[in-house]
């Protein structure tokens, strides 16, 4: 037999019970989406360029997921990602600023450069990879070698007469030359360009015989003869290249850190605040959309959110720190 409960203790208890549901629903949720606040995603690139083109698709899907609340793209490019990594470290970690980047800013620039304006791990984060995206060897279609092992065996009676490109001087493209030379004992020529399109040119023109390109427009250079493929820089094959052996099929293991972009938040974020993030923005990297976009880029799509993404940013960080002060490389 239950008793009632005095009227005195009802209040109380009713009180209670208003605070305990407050404060659930602020560990859920703390004070997000405010009314008449943006959310802003910052991309340290700029308008046009593929990172700010898939940020903008992020954008929307975030936005209709948040039942219409304004999500805007803020480009801030330039010195290597540092100035919209350095401003979204220094917002506010309530959820209304995100960072949207490639792989360089996490894991690649904080051990070429003596000084960063910020800390890749205290300052930053980690919510979603939106996708991996692989680096592809290719050669000059005149070049005297067609297979990585037939480049090795040249490499090694010619030292020093071949060069790689680069779209910059301590990229991915470049990193990933300075780890085949490790890997393999060969000496080659770093030839550094400003961008991709200008690194294609020149080996398409003959002026470099080899560059570690992106997979959409390596993948384009080779359907159009203007280039060979060699192998990718990857732990398995990549789907758009099914033929194409990875470089450890090919004989040179070790050669298969992929690149990614991914999002970030302020550092120090509520971990319920950044949960829910998290699973937002989950939702709208592998939405419909985001998947057409990825799939045309020739890259793969990810999902990865929260801790698991955090591993594979320590991960990376560590290897490229590997390579990069055996090769020492400093851009300062």
């Amino acid at each position: 037999m239950t008793h009632p409960i005095p009227r005195r203790h009802v209040l109380p208890l009713f009180a209670a019970a208003l605070l305990a549901a407050h404060g659930l629903g602020q560990a859920q949720t703390p004070n997000f989406p405010q009314p008449g606040k943006p959310v802003r995603i910052v991309v340290p690139f700029p308008p046009g360029s593929g990172s700010d083109v898939n940020a903008r698709i992020v954008a929307k899907q975030l936005q209709d997921l948040l039942g219409g609340h304004p999500v805007i793209v803020d480009n801030k490019p330039g010195a290597g990602t540092f100035i919209g990594a350095q401003e979204v470290a220094r917002a506010p970690a309530d959820g209304h600023t995100l960072l949207y980047t490639i792989v360089i800013t996490h894991t690649q620039n904080p051990h070429l450069y003596s000084k960063l304006p910020y800390d890749p791990f205290k300052d930053f984060t980690p919510l979603t990879q939106v996708m991996k995206s692989a680096t592809v060897l290719i050669a000059n279609p005149s070049a005297p070698f067609s297979t990585v092992k037939e480049l090795v065996t040249y490499a090694k009676a010619n030292p020093g007469k071949l060069n790689f490109a680069s779209y910059s001087a301590g990229s991915t493209s470049h990193l990933n030359g300075e780890l085949l030379m490790m890997r393999t004992g060969i000496q080659m020529v770093h030839v550094p360009y400003k961008g991709t399109a200008d690194a294609s040119r020149a080996l398409v023109a003959g002026d470099v015989q080899l560059y570690f390109d992106g997979t959409s427009s390596a993948v384009q250079l080779i359907k159009a003869g203007r280039a060979k493929g060699l192998g990718t820089a990857t732990p398995k094959r990549v789907p758009v290249l099914p033929d194409l052996p990875t470089i450890a099929e090919a004989g040179v293991p070790g050669i298969d850190i992929v690149g990614w972009q991914g999002l970030f938040a302020p550092g120090h974020m509520d971990p319920a605040l950044a949960a829910r993030l998290a699973g937002l923005l989950q939702k709208a990297v592998t939405s419909p959309d985001m998947l057409k976009a990825i799939e045309q880029q020739g890259n793969e799509p990810s999902g990865v959110s929260g801790a698991e993404f955090a591993a594979i940013v320590k991960s990376d960080y560590e290897r490229w720190g590997e390579v990069i002060r055996s090769a020492k490389i400093k851009l300062d």
